[in-house]
């Protein structure tokens, strides 16, 4: 009816008349359309706030939803501005110091070298102070707080600097240089502390928020996503690790060790450990269900044991196959298991009859193709218990069993 009438109107003869017939209309569609808007908006706003989670919400999830973000900007600034509140006092400053012992050339030490030369002989002292800065996160209300054990390599203790300037003397419960995990103990109590996610639940994509002290630059955040997750030790270049490292973009810097990694609802869910030089947009942080684990050994008993075999691995390749063939006449008739390069004397390996040359192609039910799946199925086993190995030696399939035994320091 509406465009039957626009259309008499611009088809009339009399120009004089166009405006009375117009304006009511256009008075009208303005009117239609300002109502239009009006509902349409309040619409809009009343179904953001239906679906946003309240501010204070901690409870897991993934990637918020595009009206969460929306909501959140408006009121509090940007979700990141509201975890960073929440989170940043349980965040906290590690300094720490070591001794290190210089070693003299022998030379030096000569007396006949000393002799003629004693005035040319450049002075080394034979004792250095160094000291370093890292990051850490309050586990509990009564001053446990987790961070690197790289951070505080050399020393039983620290001084731990709170985000409000309270300063106090930390020692060191312990340290677990395989998965570079450390507790330390303040005497305080009422302490904000983080609260922990889920990182068996990551999937690549989802926010990362990482706080920290990196270059001496106290209270620092980074953001980011989740750019990848089971990173073997061996890929990220740190073979004497036993992580499968979450990877992020987040910027993580020196100092960042040992600080949290976040997800959107300001839930820690790796702690930032490891950069690779030269590269840039890739950092790597350890899951905090494995970390939590190791922390809650080192309270307890001051130490970890971890589960132990004793062999070097070699992932079988087409470029291995040929190599084992050309220089040792060794024609292997599968590329399913992992090779066994070499097995340490007195291990439970060598104990269970392993050799070198064998292809490792299962655990139990577990079948193998690289050396982190070998990896990770005995990290989930306990020290004293008997893994079942299914062997190919000479082209014959052969089983093993194994007792397996505790890492040597």
């Amino acid at each position: 009816m509406k465009n039957n009438t626009l259309n008499l109107d611009y088809s009339h003869s009399n120009k004089s008349q166009r405006p009375v017939l117009r304006t009511p209309l256009i008075y009208v569609s303005l009117v239609l359309l300002g109502i239009g808007i009006g509902v349409g908006g309040a619409y809009t706003i009343s179904q953001s706030k239906f679906l946003a989670k309240p501010s204070d919400s901690l409870e897991k999830s993934h990637i918020n939803e595009p009206s969460e973000l929306f909501v959140s900007s408006q009121n509090n600034g940007s979700f990141v501005t509201d975890v960073v509140k929440r989170v940043g006092p349980a965040v906290v400053r590690i300094d720490a110091s070591r001794t290190v012992t210089n070693k003299v050339p022998p030379v030096f030490d000569d007396p006949f070298f000393r002799r003629f030369f004693s005035s040319e002989i450049p002075g080394v002292p034979q004792e250095q102070i160094e000291r370093g800065t890292g990051s850490g996160f309050i586990l509990s209300s009564d001053g446990k707080i987790l961070t690197n054990a790289h951070v505080v390599a050399g020393t039983k203790e620290v001084t731990v600097t709170l985000k409000d300037g309270r300063t106090f003397e930390g020692k060191v419960l312990g340290t677990d240089p395989l998965t570079d995990v450390a507790v330390i103990k303040i005497e305080a109590n009422n302490l904000p502390k983080i609260q922990q996610g889920n990182s068996d639940d990551l999937q690549v994509g989802e926010w990362a928020i990482a706080i920290g002290n990196p270059l001496g630059l106290d209270n620092t955040v980074t953001t980011g996503i989740i750019s990848a997750t089971k990173r073997l030790s061996s890929q990220v270049g740190v073979g004497d690790k036993r992580i499968e490292f979450i990877q992020t973009d987040a910027a993580i810097n020196p100092g960042n060790s040992g600080g949290p990694l976040l997800n959107s609802n300001g839930q820690v869910i790796g702690m930032n450990t490891a950069i690779i030089q030269n590269a840039q947009g890739i950092g790597f942080a350890i899951p905090i269900n494995k970390a939590e684990r190791i922390a809650n050994k080192l309270i307890k008993d001051g130490k970890v044991e971890h589960p132990f075999l004793g062999i070097q691995m070699v992932e079988i390749t087409p470029e291995i196959q040929k190599k084992l063939q050309e220089n040792q006449g060794l024609d292997l008739t599968t590329d399913q298991g992992v090779l066994i390069a070499k097995v340490m004397p007195d291990s439970p390996a060598e104990q269970a009859g392993l050799k070198a040359g064998d292809i490792l192609q299962g655990i139990g039910e577990i079948l193998l193709n690289n050396p982190g799946e070998v990896q990770k199925a005995v990290e989930k086993t306990q020290v004293g218990e008997i893994l079942h190995l299914q062997i190919e030696r000479n082209g014959s399939s052969i089983n093993l069993n194994v007792k397996v035994g505790v890492l040597p320091n």
